[in-house]
């Protein structure tokens, strides 16, 4: 599961930049794990060791271990680099060969350590360069190995991880792997009953679930609690939808609807009566589609609330425990087209189980000759396209010279890169476009991963109208998102917004 890249919402590894390492590692083994976590660092990264190692564990590049000249001994740093196959990864392996390779004293090597922290470095860091670097080239090492692994060390100054940090991640990856790939449903359970939290929004949480065999049920005010909830035998559990999804719903609604549920309700004034619920709660469920189970669609459930009486029932009805409301003949309504319960389901519930937007404006891209996500993924590397998506999540790691986009539509996923020229070029676009037209070149690696190198960029969220003129179809950025959550994803409420820059 993990080296096809299937990760999402697995702690460490469900980044846009986790997720295309994956399928180059290929994790077969827990310390494989522990490696994963680290080596998508700024240390490992800044010291050019990540190609390197990739190299050498898929056989492509020998192992060899760096050594200096005679009469020191040749395999001094075999045994500091042998699990890492010759290449360090880990802080503690950088602080391993300037004692060994450098020749640090114990009192440099502790203040080596102080200087390279990441929030509380000293600012000495740089003095340590030409000591650790020029050491090494004295002792016969590679000049361009010792100058690498300074700049690793440089590089954890700004974030790294020591092996036992990464081995603790790790041990938190392999079982958050293990329960998304035996019990699905659980997993996605517990990640939507937790949010806001993690890369990515309820609605694509929901769609992994589904993709792994999880049934999927919309929220009823029969079946449904506060929390999402799993229903049916053990080996084939079901995601019932809770009303913590409804945008807007408060807690102790949803404590008193289930409270008062001792039968079913057969009625929206009934389980208003016995709930003591506010019409706005009312309102809201009826919003949400979550009549269903009363015999009632979205349009009849609102067109129902209009009737409904004052939040405190006039003291006969209430005394009598009788309705308020007469019969009312059938207003003959029309059915919801599809389009507008999806546009409405974005809006109340940040997702929808009855389609995907793009599956329904389809034909219109179509038309336009854009391809979908599985057909650019299909492409051959170096193939030129046009496709659009929803966008997901938007990043630009550290201070880094691309941005990365991910855009989904009812096939799945495609990674847009922008190096910064194009971004600039087109800023206004990328900051705030919802659906996102791109035209740019398909690279594909050996290992199958593939990203689309965005050329031009179109900010198509008009499109998006078509689906409703009654509903904004509010797409959830992903809590990840760096552009509109450049600190920490909290409260977040836009079709469903992206995820951004991390």
């Amino acid at each position: 599961m993990l080296a096809k890249a299937d990760s999402v919402g697995v702690f460490q590894v469900e980044s846009r930049a986790q997720m295309s390492m994956l399928p180059r590692l290929k994790p077969r083994e827990f310390y494989d794990l522990v490696v994963q976590v680290a080596i998508v660092r700024p240390g490992p990264i800044q010291g050019d060791m990540v190609h390197p190692y990739l190299r050498r564990r898929s056989g492509q590049e020998d192992v060899i271990y760096a050594s200096p000249k005679p009469p020191h001994d040749p395999d001094e740093l075999q045994k500091v680099l042998d699990r890492t196959l010759g290449v360090p990864l880990f802080q503690e392996q950088a602080m391993k060969v300037a004692m060994v390779a450098a020749e640090f004293t114990d009192k440099e090597a502790n203040g080596l350590r102080k200087a390279m922290g990441t929030f509380r470095g000293d600012g000495t860091l740089h003095t340590y360069e030409d000591r650790m670097v020029g050491r090494m080239i004295e002792r016969g090492y590679d000049p361009d190995f010792a100058q690498r692994c300074f700049d690793q060390i440089k590089g954890f100054g700004s974030y790294g991880f020591p092996e036992s940090h990464a081995a603790s991640f790790a041990r938190l990856v392999y079982v958050s792997s293990y329960i998304k790939c035996r019990h699905p449903a659980a997993f996605a359970c517990a990640l939507l009953n937790s949010q806001p939290m993690g890369f990515y929004a309820p609605a694509q949480i929901v769609r992994c679930a589904q993709e792994h065999g999880v049934e999927a049920r919309s929220i009823d005010v029969n079946h449904s609690a506060w929390d999402n909830l799993l229903e049916g035998p053990r080996g084939a559990l079901a995601l019932r939808l809770g009303m913590r999804q409804i945008d807007g719903f408060r807690e102790e609604w949803a404590d008193n609807l289930v409270l008062a549920r001792t039968r079913p309700f057969d009625s929206i004034e009934g389980l208003m009566r016995r709930a003591r619920l506010p019409v706005a709660a009312i309102h809201k469920l009826a919003d949400a589609d979550a009549f269903n189970s009363l015999g009632l669609d979205r349009r009849e459930a609102l067109w129902e609330t209009r009737r409904l009486p004052d939040d405190d029932a006039l003291p006969l009805f209430a005394a009598a425990a009788t309705h308020e409301l007469g019969e009312e003949p059938d207003a003959h309504l029309p059915r919801m087209v599809l389009g507008e319960h999806v546009a409405a389901d974005y809006q109340t519930t940040r997702l929808s189980l009855k389609a995907h937007p793009m599956a329904i404006l389809r034909p219109v891209f179509a038309a336009e000759g854009l391809l979908t996500c599985a057909e650019v993924e299909a492409k051959r590397s170096g193939s030129r396209v046009r496709t659009c998506g929803v966008v997901l999540v938007r990043q630009r790691p550290g201070n880094g010279k691309a941005i990365f986009i991910t855009l989904e539509d009812e096939t799945g996923i495609t990674n847009l890169v922008l190096w910064v020229p194009v971004f600039e070029e087109h800023r206004r676009v990328v900051m705030s476009a919802r659906l996102l037209g791109v035209e740019g070149t398909v690279e594909k690696s050996h290992e199958g991963v593939v990203h689309l190198m965005a050329q031009r960029l179109f900010d198509r969220s008009a499109v998006l109208n078509r689906l409703s003129s009654d509903h904004e179809t509010a797409i959830q950025l992903s809590g990840a998102d760096e552009f509109v959550h450049p600190q920490h994803p909290r409260n977040l409420r836009v079709l469903p917004g992206s995820r951004d820059f991390h």
